[in-house]
């Protein structure tokens, strides 16, 4: 009995270790410091998204959703251009981190394999015609991602 729970306790923590391993060359890639990006969410989106991505109090779930909206042009810049990142006070840099860390994170089954990270570049761009009609626009999102066969949440 006791070397069947080290076993199993051997094999967790192999596999916690082997996921780690993923995410942290993820981030590498993308030279994405995880720990700054984290900080980053849970100073500046936790409070409306929760810290699981959630939402709640009519902001939408991220979870298995966030990642749909690459697929649309219009979709990408929307995750830009909504108040909290456009008016973001991080720089362009950091924020361009936060969201592709927040699409690693939280993407999950809507994320593409061959999904394209924001460039800072295209961060800049973007954040310079922040929304204001963000409910209006992501409605129409949404409806377009649908009509495409998405499984994106209203």
């Amino acid at each position: 009995m006791l070397f069947r729970s080290t076993l199993l306790a051997i094999s967790l923590a192999c596999t916690t270790a082997a996921a780690a391993d993923v995410a942290d060359s993820r981030y590498q890639a993308l030279d994405i410091n995880p720990a700054r990006a984290k900080f980053n969410y849970q100073m500046l989106c936790q409070g409306c998204h929760i810290p699981t991505g959630e939402g709640g109090r009519g902001v939408p779930n991220m979870n298995n959703q966030v990642g749909y909206f690459l697929h649309l042009p219009a979709g990408r810049e929307y995750l830009v251009r909504v108040p909290g990142s456009a008016n973001s006070a991080l720089n362009d840099e950091r924020l361009t981190e936060l969201l592709n860390w927040t699409l690693l994170e939280f993407g999950g089954s809507s994320l593409a394999a061959d999904w394209q990270p924001y460039s800072v570049a295209e961060v800049t761009a973007a954040r310079q015609q922040p929304l204001f009609e963000v409910i209006e626009f992501r409605a129409q999102l949404v409806e377009q991602l649908q009509q495409a066969n998405y499984p994106i949440d209203p």
